[in-house]
């Protein structure tokens, strides 16, 4: 159980915290954000920050103030400055192409891809084959991300396909080949 749900959240310049009827509405310069808060718990705002407050002291409860609290703290980072995933495209004929709110994917199938980003996710494509996602919704960015990968999956033999930026593939031997006789 994590300590974390009693530590306050200090608020960047420029986000406002509100809550009202069971729900957390965050603002801020890049955008807004709202969930639905978890039964039972408190929310204080002040000037120093925000603090999550636990109904009683039950394991569960304990549980899900640290939950409440991590996801206030995406709210907050993702208003005051964002989140971004980079995507990686590797293989001999492999591009990518951002027009508008479609991403439209060559990934070595016979026909093209198109993606269509939900609304709040941004794509920006450099070199054909590097794809940048961001948006103010952490879940929503990796969702998008994920997404996009299980279109091609990193192979493990040559390693082609569509791979996170900092993501470090196993890569298999192929096959000995058979000595001739």
């Amino acid at each position: 159980m994590s300590r974390l749900g009693k530590v306050p959240l200090k608020l960047p310049s420029g986000v406002k915290v509100n809550v009202a009827s069971g729900s957390v509405h965050v603002e801020g310069p890049k955008g807004k954000l709202a969930i639905a808060a978890a039964p039972g718990h408190e929310f204080k705002v002040d000037d120093k920050g925000v603090v999550v407050g636990r109904p009683d002291d039950t394991r569960e409860s304990r549980a899900r103030q640290g939950l409440v609290r991590t996801l206030v703290r995406n709210m907050i980072t993702g208003v005051s400055s964002g989140y971004a995933k980079v995507l990686e495209l590797q293989g001999v004929g492999y591009r990518a192409d951002a027009r508008g709110s479609e991403v439209h994917l060559t990934l070595g199938f016979s026909h093209p891809i198109v993606y269509t980003l939900p609304e709040g996710v941004t794509a920006k494509v450099e070199n054909q084959t590097v794809i940048t996602l961001a948006g103010v919704d952490r879940r929503l960015v990796g969702q998008v991300a994920a997404d996009i990968r299980t279109l091609r999956p990193v192979e493990p033999y040559k390693g082609k396909g569509v791979r996170y930026r900092d993501e470090q593939v196993r890569r298999k031997a192929g096959k000995a080949g058979a000595k001739g006789g």
